[in-house]
């Protein structure tokens, strides 16, 4: 599940009203530039680092429209990289050239594709439905994604590619419904060369976040087919209307995630709140809850009478996860709250094509995406991966299911409030090695040393 939700269910009970301002808090502590980008779209933040951008849309089976993404570098091979619940495809960018995986995939020479599935601010359209005034809009979970979306993403960048495969980097919800789509939908593993799953969630019975009972009794209030927490900036400018609301924002946030402040850069936490809530439907966590209740990786759990009618049986039907033959690498964290360890360990049994099976100790369900080391760790392992198995199609010693345990060492140059990847970038090293994006991102790094501030964290009693 995906990282803030429940933390800004909890917010939102302090005010429904958007118009709490900062009051100077938030210019006082935080760059600029930081701020500027928890504003822009993802188009607008690939264009300001002076990156190629472009929109396309794609039509689903059931006539739902969505909008991808793309970092285009016409002719080489495609990857597609899809946000997890509450996110948006902004997600793989957000943390800047020198950290993001989107930007890290398009200099090492892919042409990169963002996905966002159904209901998020970005993929809100449909041939005939509105979703502001039909609910028939909201009728679906994350099964429907991994149905519908996932094959019209796919199709859709394939088509415009020319390629026959492409590679698939999910996170959370973007792992789930993978696994919907190539078990449900067995045909299209042959279009996959690998799927990276970061943060892989399918199994739920260890689901260690604590806020989880109050998160039930929460989406109890919301009808099964409505809109949760469209993408606005309320909860933007409460967690950064004082030093005292900020830190029980970051209380809530690990309370939901996992706390790993090592590996979290504090200085781009604006960015994060302004992009999230990204949307999405309320039953597509329910069915997350549902998970953790019934201890099955299966369909939505409505009522036996229901069940009986759509499914032919009085409970929901499991996932086959049999019937995924495309190779599948896992990456996941020791302390993530919500794909725990021992939730990840079952799922990597169950799969026939298991290709690399990685543990990050510390780690927590966001660190897969944003850690501050992330450039010269994940990153580099999920490229080698990957390129192995575009190359071959077949097994080696290369690459293994075997599990793979590492602690990431701490650089000095990794701070909690001032530490912008872009400021690490020297000392650190460029994995990509690609002086093209480098020059790109000189004149940004200057804007940005200029600009940076000297402040106490105000989150450094956590």
């Amino acid at each position: 599940m995906r990282n803030a939700i429940w933390v800004l269910a909890v917010l939102g009970a302090f005010s429904l009203d958007g118009s709490w301002v900062s009051g100077g808090f938030l210019e006082d502590n935080y760059p600029s530039s930081v701020i500027e980008d928890a504003h822009l779209t993802t188009i607008q933040l690939l264009e300001k680092y002076k990156h190629p951008a472009e929109s396309h849309q794609v039509t689903t089976e059931d006539k739902y429209v969505l909008t991808l993404h793309r970092i285009p570098r016409p002719g080489a091979k495609p990857v597609l990289l899809v946000h997890g619940l509450e996110d948006t495809s902004a997600t793989w960018i957000m943390m800047g050239p020198h950290s993001g995986p989107g930007y890290f995939l398009y200099a090492n020479g892919y042409d990169v594709w963002l996905g966002n599935v159904r209901g998020n601010r970005y993929s809100k359209g449909h041939v005939k439905l509105n979703p502001n005034t039909d609910k028939a809009y909201w009728s679906f979970s994350w099964h429907e994604i991994g149905m519908y979306d996932l094959p019209a993403m796919i199709d859709g960048v394939l088509e415009k590619t020319g390629y026959q495969k492409l590679s698939y980097f999910g996170h959370s919800q973007g792992t789930t419904s993978f696994f919907v789509m190539a078990s449900s939908r067995p045909e299209y593993n042959a279009k996959i060369h690998v799927m990276s799953a970061l943060a892989p969630v399918a199994f739920m019975k260890h689901m260690k976040a604590p806020l989880m009972g109050m998160a039930r009794m929460g989406i109890n209030m919301f009808r099964e087919n409505s809109e949760l927490l469209p993408h606005s900036f309320l909860f933007f400018n409460q967690c950064f209307s004082s030093a005292g609301m900020l830190k029980t924002c970051m209380r809530f946030y690990w309370q939901i995630v996992g706390k790993n402040r090592e590996e979290q850069n504090m200085t781009m936490f604006p960015l994060v709140m302004g992009h999230i809530p990204g949307g999405c439907n309320v039953k597509q966590p329910l069915h997350y809850l549902q998970l953790q209740t019934n201890d099955r990786f299966c369909q939505f759990d409505y009522d036996p009478k229901e069940n009986q009618r759509l499914y032919g049986q009085p409970s929901p039907p499991d996932y086959r996860l049999e019937r995924i033959t495309a190779p599948v690498a896992l990456y996941f964290g020791s302390n993530d709250y919500l794909a725990a360890v021992e939730d990840v360990q079952r799922l990597a049994k169950l799969l026939p094509n298991l290709v690399e099976n990685h543990l990050y100790r510390k780690w927590n369900h966001m660190d897969v995406l944003w850690a501050n080391s992330a450039r010269r760790s994940i990153q580099p392992r999920m490229l080698q991966v990957m390129q192995y198995w575009e190359a071959n199609e077949g097994h080696s010693e290369v690459t293994t299911g075997s599990s793979v345990e590492e602690e990431v060492p701490l650089l000095t140059t990794e701070t909690s409030l001032d530490g912008n990847p872009e400021e690490q970038e020297q000392e650190a090293g460029s994995i990509a090695g690609n002086e093209e994006q480098r020059e790109k991102d000189q004149e940004d790094q200057i804007q940005k040393n200029d600009e940076k501030i000297t402040v106490t964290d105000p989150t450094s009693e956590l």
